[in-house]
């Protein structure tokens, strides 16, 4: 009778075990949890979110990316704007990619509430900002989604691609805010 109990405990142990072992490489190699600190990617993201990380997957422009941030000891989330050998440009709140203008859809809702003549954006050139005419090999250029409060590579320069945690994938708190994130 005995015996028939540490059986079934040993296989219960084992099986713990092994759910534990693969939460663990799983939570390594391909997704990570995130929280989001603060309101610099309102109002996609706003601060006390729970996130799912992706860590395999390619990261495009305009993705939000989790990284380590080069000026403390926190992760940021931002949108990633610049790859290496763009050159990246504000002019009157447009956004341009080696010249070419691109649509910021994501920051529709928070232009729609500027005053008459307000810019969500400053004017900005790379070199302005960084002392580089072209993002350099090895670093992307992060931007926030609240631009007016958001601290990102506007203050701290690029960011090493090394330093990317993962890619934005999945909003899994508040509850009534469970979703894909495009």
């Amino acid at each position: 009778m005995e015996n028939k109990y540490v059986k079934e405990l040993l296989s219960w142990m084992k099986a713990l075990l092994v759910a534990v072992i693969i939460v663990l490489v799983c939570r390594h190699f391909l997704i990570t949890p995130s929280v989001v600190k603060g309101e610099s990617m309102m109002p996609n993201l706003e601060d006390g979110d729970r996130i799912i990380l992706s860590k395999i997957s390619n990261i495009d422009r305009f993705d939000e990316i989790a990284f380590e941030a080069p000026d403390t000891n926190d992760n940021y989330v931002k949108r990633v704007i610049g790859f290496p050998g763009d050159r990246v440009e504000m002019i009157d709140d447009q956004l341009y990619i080696n010249g070419t203008l691109y649509e910021e859809h994501y920051l529709n809702e928070s232009k729609s509430t500027l005053a008459v003549g307000d810019q969500l954006t400053n004017d900005f050139t790379l070199k302005d900002l960084t002392g580089h005419e072209k993002v350099p090999e090895g670093k992307l250029f992060v931007l926030g989604d609240n631009r007016r409060v958001s601290k990102d590579s506007r203050q701290f320069g690029f960011i090493d691609e090394e330093a990317v945690i993962g890619d934005v994938k999945l909003r899994i708190w508040p509850i009534d805010s469970i979703g894909i994130i495009n």
